[in-house]
């Protein structure tokens, strides 16, 4: 298992109630019901001022959730780097799982297996597999991507909208998320036509 020692301290909970979404914490590192005696990088999942209850939920970078009561001594807690802490053992990647979406133009099986052996070669057979294949036609058609608030108030104007990607295809629209409060609007393309006089 490859772990790392680093120096931090355990947080109470009004001190985790502080914390932002960009504050760096540590917490147990179990995993799909896998005790491991060990922490884990995190970020809580929402400001710590909006929970309620003692209980804070994180999300830690190998994207397990994790419930956690501070205060509950029985606990592994919330940790933070701190010099003057102590020290604690902290999982580290072995590396990163890329879920691929691959767009292959007029793509055959040939072509499919093709990348997948150029993959298999520049990484290394044992590192290269294929966990899924959905293999899925794309129409040739174009939509505009745009996002607009997701609790939008009634009668106001559309200049709200911030348009976040043009010209893209349909099916690419499930891989993509929108921003935090946002939600993606889908329409089909429209040219941009600039009217503006020429002299």
């Amino acid at each position: 298992m490859n772990t790392e020692k680093v120096t931090a301290r355990r947080l109470t909970a009004e001190e985790v109630s502080e914390l932002g979404l960009q504050d760096g914490i540590f917490v147990s590192a179990a995993m799909d019901g896998l005790p491991l005696d060990c922490y884990a990088p995190a970020f809580l999942t929402e400001p710590g001022k909006n929970f309620e209850g003692g209980s804070f939920a994180a999300k830690t970078i190998f994207g397990e959730e994790v419930h956690v009561l501070p205060g509950n001594a029985e606990e592994s807690g919330v940790w933070v780097a701190d010099k003057a802490g102590e020290e604690i053992e902290v999982l580290q990647s072995a590396g990163v799982l890329l879920n691929l979406a691959l767009f292959v133009p007029g793509g055959n099986q040939e072509a499919l297996d093709s990348l997948y052996t150029a993959a298999r070669e520049a990484f290394g057979a044992g590192i290269v597999q294929r966990w899924s294949e959905e293999v899925a036609v794309v129409p040739d058609v174009k939509v505009d991507l745009f996002e607009e608030p997701a609790k939008a108030r009634k009668n106001t104007s559309s200049q709200l909208r911030d348009r976040r990607a043009l010209d893209i295809y349909p099916t690419r629209v499930r891989f993509l998320k929108p921003s935090e409060g946002w939600k993606f609007i889908v329409e089909p393309h429209k040219e941009v036509v600039d009217d503006t006089p020429t002299i």
